[in-house]
């Protein structure tokens, strides 16, 4: 995610980190191009003069304007709603935690007991799953936090969050078997994990149903031949600017369009998704201390003002 103040008009022209302009200048400098042949043609193809008029391009272009708009604003739903189930796990984790460490009774005649602490910490590594789940990548941090068992159960599952869950949840009716946990208490845990069982659904769900195919089809259809048929439009009123207002609009409708495409997938690894490794590292740095350890992690800062 970008996390920069907001700079001055002037600026404006000149950032890159963050902007649209690398996915469509492409897209905006072919459009541009073909309305320079078209201005220095005269709106001639083919020894054919091709006569259009303004009115269309401006009925089709609100239409285009307000389909792209819609469709930002289902992507935007869904980018924000993911945010939303991140901020529920943090909630979650730490009510968690907050329970296990001051509700368990100390274990009698076994020393000193590993379960709190294994359990914490399985907490932690279901964030760390979490994330590396959605996004498809490898796996490599959640196996920090926990026992050589939990990480070959892990390995052996295709859910591995799911699989921690499960695994907790075991716990607690343990702590409840031996007399550790009140019954008030074994419920409220129980709530809280089938909460955090409830984001993952929801953020399973968000990335594995894109918006449908056919309407961004659609949409890119219309844009492409939008941009490239305005020149013809624009050439005999607009004269050597054309080029100009074809960049603008085109800059326009592609950055549009590049935007939606972008955060309709909130979970990715690209600059504007949501900073999934920064909200992992809070849930690390929490529980940690829930524990009463004191070399705690840095939390994350933004680089190049790119927050991971």
């Amino acid at each position: 995610m970008i996390v920069r103040k907001r700079p001055s008009a002037f600026q404006l022209f000149f950032i890159m980190r963050g902007s649209i302009v690398p996915r469509i200048k492409g897209q905006v400098l072919s459009t541009v191009g073909v309305a320079v042949l078209v201005t220095m043609a005269h709106g001639t193809l083919f020894n054919q003069k091709v006569t259009l008029t303004p009115i269309p391009f401006s009925l089709i272009g609100l239409a285009l304007a307000i389909f792209l708009g819609f469709r930002n604003t289902a992507s935007y739903d869904r980018w924000w709603e993911g945010r939303k189930l991140w901020g529920e796990l943090v909630i979650r984790t730490r009510s968690v935690g907050r329970l296990i460490v001051n509700h368990v009774r100390p274990a009698q005649g076994e020393g000193d007991d590993e379960r709190v602490p294994a359990m914490v910490r399985r907490l932690i590594a279901f964030a760390y799953a979490l994330k590396h789940h959605l996004q498809g990548t490898r796996d490599g941090q959640s196996g920090k936090y926990l026992s050589a068992d939990d990480v070959q159960a892990v390995g052996e599952t295709v859910n591995a969050p799911d699989r921690l869950l499960r695994t907790m949840s075991r716990d607690v009716a343990a702590l409840a078997a031996a007399g550790r946990l009140d019954p008030m208490m074994v419920a409220q845990v129980e709530d809280n994990l089938t909460a955090l069982a409830g984001v993952q659904a929801g953020c399973e769900r968000i990335r594995h149903t894109p918006l449908p195919f056919s309407y961004s089809l659609l949409l890119h259809r219309t844009a492409y031949l939008y941009c490239f048929a305005l020149p013809f439009g624009l050439v005999d009123t607009t004269g050597f600017m054309t080029p100009f207002v074809v960049g603008l609009v085109s800059y326009t409708f592609f950055g549009l369009d590049a935007i939606g495409d972008e955060i309709e997938e909130p979970f990715g690894l690209l600059p504007n998704d949501l900073p999934l490794e920064s909200i992992c590292r809070r849930v690390e740095i929490d529980l940690l201390e829930a524990l009463g350890e004191t070399e705690l992690p840095q939390p994350l800062k933004p680089v190049d003002y790119w927050l991971m």
